[in-house]
């Protein structure tokens, strides 16, 4: 997958995920973009676990099914994030 293709995914997956999460996250559209990112490789590497056993840094394609992906990916992205927000 080309890296416009990764933006427009980890855009859409981060502001999914945001306004799925309770709470207020904070930051602006960069931090949904990185999280969004970051989130559809979190996810695109363990559905790949979970389907071959294999460990493989993945991303999702840009489809439904790995919008999908990518928005579980992000959501546990976001619970990280906060979680080393608030020890700090």
């Amino acid at each position: 997958m080309n890296i416009i293709a990764w933006i427009v995914l980890g855009l859409l997956a981060g502001a999914i995920a945001k306004a799925i999460v309770p709470g207020t996250q904070g930051g602006g559209w960069i931090q949904t973009l990185i999280l969004g990112v970051v989130g559809a490789f979190i996810g695109g590497t363990l559905f790949t676990f979970i389907q071959t056993g294999a460990l493989q840094l993945n991303a999702p394609e840009l489809s439904i099914p790995g919008v999908f992906v990518a928005v579980l990916g992000s959501i546990i992205a976001i619970y990280i994030n906060s979680f080393f927000l608030r020890r700090n």
